[in-house]
């Protein structure tokens, strides 16, 4: 069998993408979906070069059962990578993230991949194999109301960070790809999950603090992707880039100006990269007091 590669959530968008291109590259993908359907997609468009295996990050039954066929599959020769991709992403004002709602977007960005990272790694030290987890650009920056997309990507910059030094004595580099703006289903998913948000849990004192803005920034960030996005096998290309470079870089900053922010990041100070962002997104930096200073 050729070398084996698992990438998690497959089943649109970056994951779709990036098990197409390794794929391509001549890898055998094992390609975690939890929709069967999306998964004969990918087995019909690789003439059976991509298998799909049901996995559910959040679910240790489920990664069990993924690690247990894809050792039979190799015949226990290993995996030659795993790509960690699988994630969620709903915008919320900090002060209204219901915290079971916060609890779950650490469960599957973060708790979710280090879970199927250790499942993986005897497999991995076995050949031995790369890790590549697909970040963002949030790993580094914070823009308003994405504070629990972006917590989980901070804490898997650490994570891959960790691993990385941990697993140098096994072989195994370990690296994380950063995508800047993507457009995919992405945006349309931010937009909509914004406004169930809005409209079914927002407190009413919640709506009138935040609504508008909120709607505001969240559409506007969602233009952002879709205008200066770059398409998800930009992305996937960084995928295969660190599966297959000689000697992987530890970060792939990729796409949608993610080079020029995470720049800007470590050289401007905290309250001038917050102008940056009031600017970009079109806010002024007084909203709130303007408003309660009217009310008063």
């Amino acid at each position: 069998m050729p070398r084996a590669v698992v990438v998690t959530g497959t089943s649109s968008g970056i994951g779709r993408a990036s098990a197409l291109a390794l794929s391509g590259r001549g890898f055998t993908v094992f390609a975690g979906v939890r929709d069967e359907a999306h998964g004969e997609a990918l087995r019909a468009r690789s003439a059976g070069a991509i298998v799909p295996v049901h996995i559910d990050v959040t679910n240790a039954e489920s990664i069990t059962a993924a690690v247990a066929a894809v050792e039979r599959a190799t015949d226990g020769a290993g995996l030659a990578g795993l790509v960690n991709n699988a994630g969620i992403g709903a915008p919320w004002p900090m002060e209204l993230v219901p915290l079971e709602e916060f609890r779950h977007h650490l469960e599957v960005n973060l708790t979710g991949q280090l879970a199927v990272t250790q499942a993986f790694l005897p497999l991995l030290k076995r050949v031995p194999g790369r890790i590549v987890n697909v970040g963002s650009e949030g790993g580094r920056i914070t823009l308003p109301f994405l504070g629990p997309i972006t917590a989980s990507k901070h804490g898997l910059v650490s994570i891959t960070d960790a691993l990385r030094m941990e697993l140098r004595p096994w072989g195994v580099p370990v690296s994380i790809v950063e995508p800047g703006a993507t457009r995919s289903d992405a945006p349309a998913k931010l937009i909509a999950n914004g406004r169930r948000a809005v409209a079914e849990r927002f407190s009413s004192q919640g709506r009138e603090d935040y609504g508008e803005t909120f709607g505001h920034v969240i559409e506007k960030i969602a233009m952002g992707h879709e205008r200066s996005g770059s398409p998800p096998e930009v992305v996937a290309a960084a995928v295969a880039r660190a599966m297959t470079d000689r000697r992987p870089k530890t970060r792939y900053p990729v796409g949608g100006h993610a080079k020029l922010l995470t720049r800007l990041r470590r050289v401007l100070p905290d309250r001038a990269m917050d102008a940056l962002f009031f600017r970009m997104l079109g806010l002024p930096r007084e909203v709130a007091a303007h408003r309660y200073a009217e009310k008063a």
